[in-house]
């Protein structure tokens, strides 16, 4: 099994959070933090500020590491294990824009949308937004059903 890294960041301002459609690839039609693989050479703060800037045309400024999420799931048939590290960003510079890749959309905290993003999301989500630091492992099967999870709080 091949390990995958890769970041994810949920921008939260004003008792609301970015969450961004994605276009094409993984998790296609679903909503999402924004992130993407860790490049060879490439810090796990490199790669999350980089798909910041690729996926939503800003550079987070402000930031802060509140969680790791490990999965075993199947990734273009495969299993893999795949490897998140989680940031929450408070400030950043530029203007939030549409990609070829992403669709981002303002979600009160209230009303986020969790039919429509992956199923481990429910789980770990409201901890971070409760302000919790988190480290967590999800085991899915070929068909995305839950076979295992474990959340710990930091």
């Amino acid at each position: 099994m091949d390990r995958i890294e890769t970041t994810l960041c949920l921008i939260i301002r004003e008792n609301k959070i970015l969450l961004a459609k994605k276009k094409r690839g993984f998790g296609e039609g679903k909503y999402n933090g924004i992130g993407g693989k860790i490049k060879e050479n490439e810090t796990v703060e490199q790669a999350m500020i980089r798909e910041t800037q690729e996926e939503i045309f800003v550079t987070p400024t402000k930031y802060e590491k509140v969680g790791f999420i490990e999965f075993d799931e199947y990734y273009k048939g495969k299993k893999e294990n795949v490897v998140f590290h989680l940031y929450i960003v408070y400030e950043y510079d530029g203007i939030i824009s549409e990609s070829d890749e992403m669709k981002p959309e303002w979600f009160d905290i209230d009303n986020i949308p969790y039919d429509k993003m992956l199923p481990d999301d429910k789980y770990w989500l409201p901890l971070i937004l409760q302000g919790k630091k988190i480290k967590a492992y999800f085991n899915f099967d070929e068909e995305w059903n839950l076979i295992s999870k474990n959340i710990e709080e930091l």
